[in-house]
């Protein structure tokens, strides 16, 4: 993948701006040997790797702000980096950046329960988000399958979404307000402690802004009371277009599940010999999952098994304990480890309507057969948020760029049946080319209008997001301008 050449001039830079950085952070917070900076060359995209000139890692906002503020004085761009998690290349660094890590900046700073609001900094892992407030019966709702380890900032730059974002919703439905810094090291301070703001929206614009318009130090967070119960029910179908239709049926039927989860055979078969959650031996298995009284359980869970049992299920199991639930749930959950025992992958995350799912389904299993790459899918189906993997050899020459044929294609077919590129791992690198193919010229002119607004120099995030191309000219207009 053709990526910015380093700048001359930045490189000879590095001594002075590593004296400058120094002076505003702590001892160890400012990494520059390459043995060291290496450790950043890529995020969960693997398959390309460039250190950094320079890692630092601030510890408050004041620190981001004064980081930020250099790195604007002396032209030198900046790859924002919450956990690393990406699996877009989100948080993949160029040869001349400093890449500014917030994985210290990990404290809870304030919960109102009264309020149900938690603030946080951004460097806080999202599943340790819940854990600071589940012993008072609250929890905070987004849950991607990397939480244990993903950041709150992440999810801003990404608007992640996760397993139960079908009743839930993604990030930007519990995010109240953030305390961001601009490229020129300007603190400011968006939303806040309440469900609305007066004015333009732009909260809205910063959740999934891939790290392009400022650095996100602090959120405040919408926290939930914990529902009375929840259970959840496995099936079991023949093949991935009739649990595609049995997904198109649940939501028509008007029931709101917590989650439906899709898995297909290869998915199936790598997750039981990584964890052994004991599903039955079928093409394609749904987990959908309720909450609410017993009752209200009862209810949903008794509609969802009459209309899956219109499409000949081979198997329907209702967890009848709490054991059996996170069995349940434990393959899913096991997943992305699980197909990384198959080989290398790329997993990629197109949305689309959910009538489209069987339809869908078919088609990527016949480019399957013509690119000679297996897939596995995994995701969820219920708000048609896919997360096709392709297995594909790192090692063998060709392969990678196969892979990458094949992802494009599958993200056209996405688009083309009225879906988009993504749904909650962003557009990094991955898919930035792809851009023009959903979006008109014109489309793309005012989205990088507003990056213009908040980064004039173009120096937050280099390279993610717009075309290269595109990207590349406004930056060295930008740069030809000052």
């Amino acid at each position: 993948m053709e990526m910015p050449s380093p700048n001359p001039t930045i490189l000879t830079q590095k001594a002075r701006l590593v004296t400058r950085l120094e002076s505003v952070l702590p001892n160890q917070a400012v990494i520059h040997d390459i043995s060291e900076t290496r450790a950043y060359e890529c995020d969960a995209l693997s398959a390309y790797k460039c250190p950094p000139l320079i890692a630092v890692l601030p510890s408050s906002t004041q620190e981001v702000a004064d980081v930020l503020r250099i790195c604007s004085e002396e032209g030198v761009p900046v790859v924002p980096r919450g956990s690393g998690t990406s699996l877009a290349g989100g948080a993949f660094p160029t040869a001349d950046c400093v890449l500014l890590g917030v994985s210290r900046m990990n404290e809870v700073l304030e919960v109102d329960y009264d309020n149900r609001i938690i603030r946080v900094q951004s460097g806080r892992t999202n599943l340790s988000v819940t854990g600071a407030v589940e012993d008072e019966g609250f929890f905070y709702a987004p849950d991607p399958s990397s939480q244990l380890a993903c950041a709150v900032s992440g999810n801003i730059a990404m608007n992640s979404g996760g397993a139960h974002c079908l009743k839930y919703g993604v990030t930007t439905n519990n995010l109240l307000g953030v305390k961001m810094v601009l490229m020129d090291g300007t603190i400011v301070e968006l939303g806040g402690a309440h469900l609305d703001a007066g004015g333009y929206d732009l909260l809205g614009l910063i959740c999934g802004s891939e790290g392009q318009l400022g650095v996100v130090t602090e959120a405040t967070l919408r926290i939930l009371k914990k529902p009375e119960g929840a259970r959840p029910v496995l099936m079991a179908y023949d093949s991935n277009e009739i649990a595609g239709a049995v997904v198109s049926d649940i939501i028509k039927a008007g029931v709101l599940p917590v989650a439906i989860e899709f898995m297909d055979r290869p998915c199936i078969e790598a997750c039981e010999a990584f964890a052994n959650a004991g599903y039955p031996i079928c093409n394609a298995l749904l987990i959908v999952e309720v909450e609410g009284s017993d009752e209200e359980i009862d209810m949903q869970i008794g509609l969802i098994k009459q209309i899956a049992a219109k499409h000949r299920p081979i198997e329907i199991k209702e967890a009848a304990n709490e054991d059996e639930t996170k069995r349940i749930w434990l393959g899913r959950k096991s997943a992305f480890g699980a197909m990384g025992q198959m080989g290398d992958y790329m997993c990629l995350d197109g949305t689309i309507p959910v009538s489209s799912l069987p339809y869908v389904l078919g088609r990527i299993s016949e480019m399957s057969t013509h690119y000679g790459l297996n897939v596995a899918n995994v995701f969820h189906a219920g708000d048609g948020n896919m997360h096709p993997l392709i297995i594909f050899d790192a090692n063998k020459p060709g392969d990678l760029e196969t892979c990458e044929a094949f992802g494009a294609d599958i993200l056209k077919l996405c688009v083309e049946v009225g879906g988009c590129l993504t749904g909650e791992h962003g557009v990094g690198i991955e898919k930035r080319d792809l851009m023009s193919f959903q979006y008109s010229n014109d489309d793309l002119e005012a989205q990088m209008t507003v990056k213009d607004v908040f980064d004039p120099a173009w120096l937050l995030n280099p390279a993610k997001v717009f075309p290269l191309n595109n990207s590349e000219s406004r930056r060295v207009q930008a740069f030809a301008a000052e």
